[in-house]
């Protein structure tokens, strides 16, 4: 593993049952990097597996197959115990701030939770001082410490949270849609916020969004995922100024523009319905969409390879990069 790399998957699948003997295929087979200090995108759209992926490499959900790695060490396969040490290291922020915080505490025993479980202050007076410390990073005022969640606004609660993720001092923070749930007016802030930051306390993020605006302004790479499987990796400026991949073509048209007319109208807009993640189609799993499937596409499934400095999975990447 290389020196800089945080967190790394290899052959990572994630299978739940469904009716009879049929499985549910949220993650089949997916190899990914995150580097330390970086913002990691994973985009898609919604039941394309994002937030399973995320939640599978930090151990909330078991893999079915496959390994991670944090920091050189395999986390597959350890009891609860073995992955304690860890878990302080990885967390979470969820996309729904009021959902994510106990109605029945207040904001001072939201945060000091994470830091009475791992026994990190020696008494009730340094956990509410740590607690205060915290609150401060994020923008909440001191006056508001014992509040219960229904009295604050979507963005104070979703600060609240965020505050929550950074008293372990974890080194990787997984953001699941953190500011889908929010007023534009006040994604911004939020975003600013992560940022700042990650520049202050050196965190890494895997950054799970389906808004390309928001991930331009916050990645430094961008994983594409479609039905379970990566289908394109790479610097955030080269993926949007020069996609590869069919599938991330069609989600960068599909940002809306301020006038319809400035669209690139080079680009259809994607057609037809994500596939089953029960019954995937053969081949790649993107065919059944993409106007510029053959019968190789159909039948043979495409690996992530490198090219342009970047990985793509797609058999005709090398002729669509002429068009």
């Amino acid at each position: 593993m290389e020196e800089n790399i945080l967190l790394q998957a290899r052959g990572l699948v994630k299978e739940f049952p469904a009716k009879g003997k049929k499985r549910v295929h949220a993650v089949s087979g997916v190899d990914l990097d995150i580097r330390a200090g970086e913002t990691l995108a994973l985009v898609g759209e919604s039941g394309c597996g994002k937030s399973t992926l995320g939640r599978t490499l930090i151990g909330l959900i078991p893999p079915t197959a496959g390994t991670v790695c944090f920091e050189g060490q395999e986390l597959t396969g350890m009891s609860a115990r073995q992955f304690a040490p860890y878990r302080r290291q990885m967390q979470l922020i969820f996309q729904d701030p009021y959902a994510s915080l106990d109605p029945r505490m207040t904001v001072r025993d939201i945060v000091a939770e994470p830091l009475v479980t791992y026994k990190l202050c020696p008494d009730k007076a340094a956990v509410t001082q740590r607690v205060r410390q915290l609150l401060d990073a994020v923008g909440i005022p001191d006056e508001f410490l014992y509040r219960y969640p229904h009295q604050f606004s979507g963005g104070q609660r979703q600060r609240i949270g965020i505050a929550r993720a950074i008293a372990l001092q974890p080194k990787l923070i997984i953001c699941d849609e953190p500011v889908s749930a929010l007023d534009v007016s006040v994604q911004s802030q939020i975003l600013n916020l992560l940022k700042d930051l990650q520049e202050r306390l050196g965190l890494t993020y895997l950054f799970i969004s389906h808004d390309l605006s928001v991930v331009r302004f916050m990645a430094d790479r961008v994983a594409v995922m479609f039905l379970g499987k990566l289908c394109e990796v790479g610097g955030t400026s080269a993926i949007y100024q020069r996609p590869l991949h069919p599938y991330t073509r069609f989600l960068l048209a599909a940002i809306p523009k301020a006038d319809p007319r400035l669209r690139d109208g080079s680009v259809p807009l994607l057609q037809g319905e994500l596939p089953s993640p029960i019954d995937p189609p053969a081949g790649c799993r993107f065919h059944t969409r993409c106007p510029y499937a053959t019968d190789r596409c159909r039948a043979e499934e495409p690996a992530l390879r490198p090219l342009e400095g970047r990985q793509v999975a797609c058999h005709r990447a090398e002729e669509l990069m002429e068009k």
